[in-house]
């Protein structure tokens, strides 16, 4: 059905004291038909006098005259938009290695632009049509995350599996020309898009800044469900070891030459490595921060500052899950925790059962692998939980286990936290003042 539905409707608002309900549908703003979320925002942000078409719930049709002061919202909220598919086929690509059995949502692959603007998603363009082009640059869609992987036009189509694609580097030129700010990555397959390859890409991508933003390199993913996928290399500690020796001076070269931090290598790099990490400020404005790029950094100076005005908490016992690559920075931040505060806070770093070794982030760790590792075991007053282990405001693992059935299986207080020092310096306070807490589904963010 055409236009948007909507989903909730602010008490007091505008559009409450004009009778306008959840389940009614806006079908167009000022004449101009509702595709999405981005069109509402788009013809409302600037006009203070608007007429809203709308559908009611019975099929009634309604014309909405309103004045407003400027900028007043009109209190209406909207599903997001339902994401286009990719049509791609990377030879890389993480959804094609996931176990079967988890939640349907995480199988899907999408590729939408509009998705892009609205959540930092990254996309390829490969699928672009030049309709969505044209709007990107009449509705100032700005900025976009772009996965570039290689400006090399053959081999970026063998990387994404597909043929017949525009070039990418027409595709940011144009957007460039345009003044749509872009932040780019590379997904680096060892052996495939590095070296020479790689050297071109990040030429070819400096020099189009400063509307390229910046350009994050990041070690491909793989899994243990790899069958009948082609054939990779992953990162071992060598390599990375390599790699930083070689392109870290060369981050460093871009930002003189173009007067601000450009290029940037994945955290996981430096794990893998055992290597230590740049400054913070060599990170900017921690532009691919949602891309795991300067995630350890910041935690370190944030560490620094919670561990400078902590104060005693207890002596009490408490655990903390977290990957297996974070064990070495987080554990030296508990240990120091647990000398100011007095409590005895043990860090349970979980090996990924369920993805395979190779995967150690914080992000994929699962509910059962917890279970799997921690049944048994004394875990004090209570299990703290970082929230990016879990489905926001919903307290579920990517395998569909809760914190209560976690809870339950381990006969302990499950507490989940806001995943900085902040955090989990809040949670060890709350503990202290309420030892007795039920088990809680939402964050202490």
């Amino acid at each position: 059905m055409k236009g948007l539905l909507i989903e909730t409707v602010a008490s007091g608002s505008i559009a409450a004291e004009l009778g306008v309900e959840a389940g009614d549908r806006l079908l167009a703003v000022n004449g101009h038909p509702l595709r999405d979320i981005i069109d509402y925002s788009y013809h409302t942000a600037a006009e203070d006098e608007l007429l809203l078409e709308l559908a009611r719930t019975d099929g009634e049709l309604w014309d909405l005259e309103i004045e407003r002061e400027q900028g007043e919202p009109l209190g209406l909220s909207f599903a997001a938009p339902r994401p286009y598919c990719c049509r791609n086929n990377c030879v890389f690509c993480f959804v094609h290695q996931l176990p079967k059995g988890l939640r349907k949502p995480l199988y899907v692959k999408d590729e939408d632009y509009r998705l892009s603007f609205l959540n930092g998603n990254y996309v390829t363009l490969a699928n672009l049509k030049s309709a969505e082009q044209v709007r990107i640059i009449e509705q100032r869609l700005s900025p976009l995350y772009i996965s570039v992987h290689t400006t090399n036009p053959e081999l970026r189509e063998q990387m994404l599996g597909t043929q017949a694609i525009p070039p990418i580097l027409g595709q940011l030129r144009i957007l460039a020309a345009a003044r749509i700010a872009l932040h780019t990555q590379v997904v680096l397959c060892p052996g495939l898009n590095d070296g020479v390859d790689l050297e071109r890409t990040v030429a070819d991508l400096a020099d189009l800044f400063p509307a390229v933003q910046s350009l994050a390199i990041v070690p491909l993913g793989l899994t243990r469900h790899r069958q009948r996928l082609p054939q990779l290399t992953a990162m071992d500690a060598d390599y990375a070891r390599r790699f930083i020796d070689t392109w870290q001076p060369r981050t460093k070269h871009l930002a003189n030459r173009l007067g601000k931090p450009f290029l940037f290598l994945a955290d996981e790099f430096y794990l893998k490595a055992d290597l230590p990490f740049p400054s913070l400020r060599d990170y900017g404005d921690l532009p691919q921060i949602e891309n795991g790029v300067g995630m350890v950094p910041l935690f370190m100076r944030d560490a620094g500052r919670v561990l400078r005005s902590a104060r005693p908490t207890g002596d009490f016992k408490a655990t903390v899950v977290t990957g297996t690559s974070a064990l070495g920075f987080v554990t030296d931040f508990l240990d120091k925790l647990g000398v100011k505060t007095g409590t005895n806070i043990i860090p349970a770093a979980i090996e990924n059962r369920l993805f395979g070794e190779s995967v150690t982030v914080s992000g994929l760790v699962v509910g059962m692998d917890i279970i799997a590792s921690l049944a048994g075991k004394e875990i004090g007053r209570a299990l703290l939980v970082p929230d990016v282990m879990l489905k926001e405001g919903e307290g579920i693992f990517l395998d569909d286990v809760t914190l209560e059935e976690l809870g339950q299986c381990l006969g302990c207080q499950v507490v989940p936290f806001d995943a900085t020092p902040q955090g989990c310096y809040r949670a060890i306070r709350k503990l202290a003042r309420h030892p007795a807490r039920q088990i809680n589904t939402t964050s202490e963010a």
